[in-house]
């Protein structure tokens, strides 16, 4: 979990940098994930812009289900208009190869068919959520959301992931804990073919364990094989005997035959160690 801020005065200053910064926009669209930096997004918008704001989700099946849920209802509880649309990555021969640029293609089509949204309700800008933090990743659909001018509100305001957490908490936005997420395409290694049937297994492998009370994991899916990451603290819950071997029987009726807990935890970005870069997921 990230921590808050500590620098309240300086989150707030930023803050006012934010809503200065929407407000000369008119109308705005939002890539809305659910997760916490698209809804404190969304909700900062929507404070200047009221009306003039709309969400839009992707729905497909790198998607959790139960992300698109918690969408939806942080959505209804602000009284703010939500759109779902399809997205196509799965179609695209160069997102199921699964190689470095998988982000990309799957922005590529994502942003095209938010712009085409955007034009069609005569609104003027699309934004999507990321912080300055994520500039120290390796992300790929910045390339895709340069092509396409996306806006990133929360990085021209100067926004850190810890910045945004504390100022979501003061606006009593109710994910402003929420665990980060990133799609489940990124639990599969590069070079691995995505399939709809491994997005499926994992879906259901990291549900399980959500169901659990274990909110921050990740299954990557390495052939017949399972790597759950958990935080550290959640390492010694798992080893239990009663949910080890809930897991392990779940895990195996997914289509698991091996059922692994990485010593390390969860570390974002360890799928893409092999290319020397950070990541999303």
């Amino acid at each position: 979990m990230d921590k808050i801020c500590p620098d309240r005065v300086g989150a707030i200053e930023k803050q006012k940098t934010l809503s200065a910064l929407l407000k000369k926009k008119g109308s705005l669209m939002v890539a809305f994930s659910g997760g916490v930096d698209s809804a404190y997004l969304l909700a900062a918008a929507y404070r200047v812009l009221g009306g003039n704001v709309v969400a839009v989700t992707a729905t497909s099946k790198i998607y959790p289900n139960r992300e698109l849920e918690s969408a939806r209802a942080f959505a209804r509880s602000w009284g703010i208009e939500h759109i779902t649309i399809p997205s196509n990555e799965l179609t695209l021969a160069d997102f199921i190869v699964n190689g470095p640029e998988r982000c990309y293609h799957c922005k590529k089509g994502l942003f095209q068919a938010l712009l085409t949204e955007a034009e069609r309700k005569g609104i003027h800008y699309v934004a999507h959520g990321a912080n300055v933090d994520d500039l120290a990743d390796y992300r790929p659909g910045f390339k895709a959301a340069n092509e396409f001018n996306i806006l990133a509100p929360l990085i021209d305001a100067g926004l850190k992931k810890e910045d945004v957490r504390f100022l979501a908490k003061t606006m009593h936005i109710a994910v402003w804990n929420k665990p980060s997420m990133a799609c489940l395409a990124s639990r599969i290694p590069y070079g691995s073919k995505i399939t709809v049937e491994k997005l499926k297994m994992v879906e259901e492998a990291e549900n399980f364990l959500q169901d659990r009370g274990i909110s921050q994991c990740r299954v990557r899916h390495h052939g017949p094989v399972a790597r759950i990451e958990l935080k550290k603290g959640d390492l010694d819950a798992i080893m239990k005997k009663k949910l080890r071997d809930a897991v392990v029987k779940k895990f195996r009726e997914i289509g698991f035959f091996h059922i692994s807990v990485d010593l390390e935890g969860y570390t974002s970005g360890n799928m893409n160690r092999d290319l020397g870069m950070g990541s999303q997921g």
